[in-house]
């Protein structure tokens, strides 16, 4: 999948860095996702996605600077 985004392409499906801290957290501290997010991420629409994508950008949770 990809994805445009502040006019870069992200190639990645998921904003998973692999360091997830989610088990105290209502939102993970590595990648900006709810826990709903996270479980539900298979099954989200590519717009879906698209939303999620720029609202952890603009949090600062991802870096798009690839």
């Amino acid at each position: 999948m990809k994805i445009k985004i502040q006019n870069k392409l992200i190639k990645k499906d998921s904003p998973c860095k692999g360091i997830c801290s989610n088990l105290f957290d209502d939102v993970c501290r590595g990648c900006g996702r709810t826990n709903l997010e996270i479980s539900n991420w298979v099954c989200l629409s590519k717009l879906e996605k698209e939303k999620i994508w720029k609202r952890i950008i603009d949090q600062g949770y991802i870096k798009i600077d690839f």
